[in-house]
């Protein structure tokens, strides 16, 4: 054990998850503080790993001054405003051993972008088409190396169509360019994948995947091109800690201008 006394920095799944390990290790999880007024992580591992152990959740706060010598001795936290600044009078001190921090993910990509691959300046990510090919022909990516992703299922099954591309690419060659559509992300959400899609690859229906940045009750996530709306999907909640899916049927991307736009609207 790292040590006894724990104050983690992030609510996202990772530090929720390790809040519960190190509570089970028999460490005392002070606190999880998030600078957010939401958590980034799951529901279900909010209720699991803090409110089943009674650790506090601390949100729109940060780590504001961490004291020590040889290691941690004090960790002071504080709450922050709407723009996210400290606000003086608002600390709260811990003592404490250790801080976990756990403030997002950015995926590796240097192959990526050796290779010439297109990337997502939202991402961090390579830019893909719908069966996750990249721009360089013949050059698939999926998983984590393309978005950070909240369930393994996704990343699994991202990996199964992917490799399912590359074998069709091995045998018929090249996807036709013929009609290109580019998605684009709007207002509340932060990004799309795929950012393209080629029509004609499409057998029946593209799945969309997609996050936001801020939570949402009842809403509407809404597909709009050349301004008009064409479709929309109807959501009880949308969080950024869990990513979003909506499914594209080829009718409606054959009716689609070369571009669409997603956006989520409060219901």
């Amino acid at each position: 054990m790292v040590g006894r006394r724990v104050v983690i920095l992030g609510s996202g799944d990772i530090g929720l998850i390790m809040a519960r390990r190190m509570t089970l290790e028999g460490a005392k999880v002070l606190a999880c503080v998030e600078l957010m007024p939401y958590s980034g992580g799951l529901t279900r591992n909010i209720v699991q790993c803090l409110q089943d152990y009674d650790i506090p959740l601390y949100l729109s706060h940060t780590i504001t001054a961490i004291k020590g010598k040889s290691r941690v001795e004090q960790v002071t936290v504080s709450k922050v405003d709407e723009n996210r600044v400290p606000i003086p009078g608002t600390e709260i001190v811990f003592d404490c051993d250790t801080v976990l921090l756990s403030v997002g993910l950015i995926p590796e990509n240097e192959l990526t972008r050796e290779a010439g691959i297109g990337m997502d300046m939202r991402t961090n990510g390579a830019s893909v088409y719908e069966n996750m090919e990249t721009n360089v022909p013949g050059i698939f990516a999926c998983g984590n190396v393309m978005h950070v992703h909240d369930l393994v299922d996704f990343v699994s099954a991202e990996s199964e169509r992917a490799g399912a591309a590359a074998a069709d690419y091995i045998l018929k060659g090249k996807v036709p360019t013929t009609q290109v559509i580019d998605v684009q992300a709007k207002g509340a959400v932060t990004y799309t994948v795929p950012q393209h899609i080629r029509v004609q690859n499409v057998e029946k229906s593209v799945e969309l995947f997609f996050r936001v940045n801020r939570v949402f009750g009842n809403a509407n996530i809404v597909v709009t091109s050349k301004g008009e709306k064409i479709a929309a999907f109807k959501r009880e909640h949308v969080a950024p800690g869990e990513m979003e899916r909506i499914i594209l049927p080829l009718p409606l991307l054959q009716k689609a201008d070369a571009e669409i736009t997603v956006t989520v609207e409060e219901a």
